[in-house]
């Protein structure tokens, strides 16, 4: 039986918080199962995402960002245009696209907040993958 693989698409914009959420991921799904992509930032995320999953290679692709206010965009519009996104590009491709895509309404670059978002985007990553094992065994009984 193959082994399904997985592809896990981080933001390098807060790559210190974001790559938690591989480190989530890997507990619960092997490393060898899974291939990593770094994008410059969450706007990239979608376009990936869905050329990722059109490949026909992966049970299910997921995106993580943290998206905060930059002061440039407003991170509201820009976490919205991102998730949207991330879902057209599942619905398109058929294949489930998944999001670790975060926004929290207050964040401050101290350690406190950098800290507690790390943390949080671990349990992220744990939670992306028990979504990704659990759609992905529904989608093979399914097209047995």
């Amino acid at each position: 039986m193959t082994l399904t693989r997985y592809a896990f698409i981080k933001a390098q914009w807060h790559a210190d918080i974001v790559d938690r959420a591989l480190d989530g991921f890997l507990e619960l799904i092997p490393s060898e199962q899974v291939d990593v992509f770094d994008v410059p930032g969450a706007f990239e995320l979608p376009l990936l995402a869905r050329d990722l999953a059109q490949t026909g290679r992966y049970g299910a692709v997921i995106g993580a960002a943290f998206v905060v206010d930059g002061g440039i965009y407003r991170h509201d519009f820009v976490a919205q245009a991102v998730v949207d996104g991330l879902m057209r590009a599942g619905l398109d491709s058929g294949v489930p696209v998944l999001s670790v895509s975060l926004t929290p309404h207050h964040y401050q670059e101290t350690d406190h907040h950098k800290a507690i978002y790390r943390e949080h985007f671990v349990t992220k990553g744990r939670e992306a993958a028990q979504a990704a094992l659990s759609v992905t065994r529904v989608r093979q009984k399914i097209t047995a």
